[in-house]
């Protein structure tokens, strides 16, 4: 799930995971808009806060099987590109 349709949800959640990850509610929106990209350790942070629900490679579509390579494979988890494709 994408973390703006997570934090839209339900009624101050984004203020709650705000305070969960200790970062500002704006900072939090800017991650969920797209606005700024979402670092390897907040994805896992945000991951484990939401309980699995907003997932790292949603959170890092574009090259999560990079940073996460023991991930691929898992269930629910998008395929990566084929090799050509992918980031170096």
């Amino acid at each position: 799930m994408k973390l703006g349709e997570f934090l839209e949800r339900e009624r101050g959640r984004a203020a709650s995971l705000a305070r969960s990850l200790k970062v500002a509610p704006s900072y939090l929106s800017q991650l969920a808009r797209g606005n700024r990209p979402v670092p390897p350790d907040r994805a896992c942070a945000i991951e484990s806060a939401t309980g699995g629900i907003v997932r790292r490679w949603d959170l890092r579509p574009h090259d999560w099987w990079l940073i996460w390579p023991e991930l691929v494979g898992t269930e629910g988890a998008p395929p990566p590109p084929p090799d050509e494709a992918r980031m170096p």
